[in-house]
């Protein structure tokens, strides 16, 4: 993965990593998801993520998956969408740099 990423950075590719299953890791963030920037264990498991792979901590983003609930949860959809705009802005200013 880190000379994927190395390879990646070399041309210029921005990269960024979405953490799923975050509940499986918390009991905090099990009970509330909105506990999951408060998580002390889930800060230890991104720093130790990036500091393995290389990927700042700015660029690595927690999300719960759906995979015991049956109707949709705001706190989750929140996590879940606010990645995916990071990671569309930041294609957008990839492919930004191209254009000029």
């Amino acid at each position: 993965m880190k000379e994927i990423r190395e390879r990646a950075n070399d041309l210029g590719i921005p990269q960024m990593a979405i953490v799923t299953k975050i509940d499986e890791v918390c009991k905090e963030i099990k009970k509330d998801v909105k506990n999951v920037y408060r998580s002390k264990h889930l800060q230890k498991k991104m720093k130790d993520f990036s500091a393995s792979v290389g990927i700042p901590l700015n660029c690595i983003f927690p999300v719960k998956n759906y995979s015991e609930e049956i109707s949709p949860n705001d706190d989750v959809d929140t996590l879940i969408l606010s990645a995916l705009r990071q990671v569309i802005d930041s294609g957008d200013d990839f492919i930004d740099k191209f254009k000029k």
